[in-house]
């Protein structure tokens, strides 16, 4: 077995907001060298602890040792509105360097930047291609890229990179099946540390050990995500049954104290029916009484002391037991009829496909096809489509959008204050009690949707759409899964399984798709044609 080679150890991390509430808490441990998957619940800080790691933030106690050069990967990615694809790739001051040269400047420190990549063109636009980017000009706007598209460049960025520790928050976010098989290869072949947080399942199944950030402590377990939920699973089994024992015990020591309180009152009422009676001396009668006394005292003692440890021991075993919480909300209902008129989608070959009544569609097609283009036409919040392109229009007024970078929250605005402008007339309270049902309490509530976890701006901005007054009478989702925990995957489904309006909803993990009960898919070709699956 090879020995434990750490690459990152954390000591006593701790890591709290400006406004003081804790995101990290004491938490220590070490990621070995290999690939590890870090997973945990929503909110519980893996993408904090990704950029403590990666020095983006600073703890407030405790230390980081990473052993290396880090290379950090958010789930966010920030385009300025005049990136290129060279900037994505991190190689625009190399080439700037090289034209520098070949017009003719002879400086030094140009020569010392370009170093042994005079190729870094050509190899940046191959290794693209290989990820199945097509890209002749590293000057193209990064702009023009979609999700999926931007997140597997800045993929092959880091890759390309090869530092010592590599951190990737959701790298396969936004990636349809054919990126993601790529994104794949490019983990399978990866070498040095590599940490990752992601909710895909496949992707996890890649890493070599799996570590959960939970409840304070991070605890790492040998192999991929099936065998962590395999120790889970077993460990529940066994905490439960631990647990069940414990309460049998705790039961038994109540019923024998009960039986023993019964003993000792039957045994003073003969007490006192023998000194009635004078049937014994009363010195005798008096030290009987002493005795008696002193032994029922032990006696309670002894059995307090029994149901003390038995109590304990169902703390202890039922602090073992996870009680996770779920989202819990119920859908208002738009009472949509079935005969209303929802959406109307056009092809590129003017086939038109219209939705109608409270139909759940989803939306597919390969990266870069135009399907978040159509949604934002829904909204009318799109250019007038090209003719000749594939274009949608919404047939009502009452439409929930919620976007793939989650970009329709104020930044400086609080959760609270962002859901109530979308349902002006609920009170403060109200909205705090259903912000609670989606995992959304306490301070974070008060919190400036800027500086919230992925985890927690997807369930703001969920909140935004789903507790809007008066309720939307079409659901417009783009990736609603992407900054989600696999347990609160299945409660969306859940939620969404309560909707009585209509649905149009692109995603490319299918498992969710799967789930969603759908209509239809409506599948978008690269050259733009609808096609209506059944």
């Amino acid at each position: 077995m090879p020995a434990f080679r750490p690459s990152v150890v954390l000591h006593d991390l701790t890591f709290a907001w400006p406004d003081g509430s804790p995101a990290i808490d004491h938490v220590s441990g070490a990621f070995d060298r290999g690939r590890t998957g870090l997973v945990g619940l929503n909110g519980v800080g893996k993408s904090t602890l990704l950029r403590i790691i990666a020095g983006d933030l600073s703890p407030t106690g405790g230390s980081v040792t990473a052993n290396g050069v880090v290379d950090y990967l958010p789930q966010n990615l920030t385009l300025r509105p005049h990136n290129t694809v060279a900037d994505l790739l991190g190689v625009r001051d190399i080439r700037d360097a090289i034209r520098a040269i070949e017009g003719g400047t002879i400086e030094q420190h140009l020569f010392d930047l370009v170093g042994d990549d005079w190729d870094v063109e050509a190899r940046s636009i191959a290794a693209l291609a290989a990820a199945g980017i097509n890209v002749e000009d590293l000057d193209r706007a990064a702009n023009t890229l979609s999700g999926g598209e931007t997140m597997l460049t800045a993929l092959v960025d880091v890759s390309l990179r090869r530092a010592d520790i590599a951190l990737l928050d959701e790298p396969t976010n936004n990636l349809d099946g054919e990126a993601r098989e790529r994104a794949y290869e490019l983990v399978s072949g990866w070498r040095g540390t590599l940490i990752v947080v992601s909710h895909d399942t496949a992707l996890l199944e890649l890493m070599d050990s799996t570590a959960e950030l939970r409840a304070g402590s991070l605890s790492v377990y040998g192999g991929p995500y099936s065998a962590y939920r395999e120790h889970v699973e077993a460990e529940q089994e066994a905490a439960e049954r631990a647990l069940r024992a414990a309460e049998q015990t705790l039961k038994t020591e109540k019923r024998q104290r009960v039986q023993a309180e019964e003993k000792i009152a039957h045994s003073e009422r003969q007490g006192r029916k023998d000194a009635s009676n004078r049937k014994y001396v009363k010195a005798v009668v008096n030290d009987r009484r002493n005795s008696a006394e002193k032994a029922q005292g032990n006696r309670r003692g002894i059995l307090d002391d029994k149901i003390q440890s038995a109590r304990e021991a169902v703390d202890a075993a039922g602090s073992r037991v996870r009680e996770d919480d779920r989202i819990s909300i119920q859908l208002p209902d738009p009472g949509v009829p079935r005969t209303r008129r929802i959406a109307r989608l056009v092809g590129s070959d003017g086939r038109e496909v219209l939705v109608q009544g409270p139909e759940r569609i989803a939306l597919t097609g390969a990266n870069g096809v135009g399907k978040t283009t159509l949604l934002r036409q829904l909204i009318g919040d799109a250019p007038a489509p090209q003719p000749n392109h594939p274009r949608a229009e919404a047939m009502v007024e009452q439409i929930g959008y919620l976007s793939q970078r989650l970009d329709g929250l104020d930044d400086a605005a609080s959760v609270l204050q962002n859901v109530g402008r979308a349902a002006p007339g609920a009170t403060p309270g109200e909205l705090r009690n259903k912000l609670a049902r989606l995992l959304l309490r306490g301070s974070s509530v008060d919190r400036p949707a800027g500086s919230l976890s992925g985890g927690e701006r997807f369930r703001a901005a969920l909140a935004t759409v789903l507790l809007a007054s008066p309720p939307a009478q079409l659901l417009v989702l783009d990736e609603p899964t992407n900054n989600l925990d696999i347990p609160s995957v299945g409660q969306l489904i859940e939620a969404l399984g309560s909707y009585r309006g209509a649905l149009i909803v692109v995603s490319h993990d299918r498992a969710f798709l799967d789930g969603l009960d759908l209509t239809s898919e409506l599948r978008v070709d690269r050259e733009g044609v609808l096609t209506r699956m059944p």
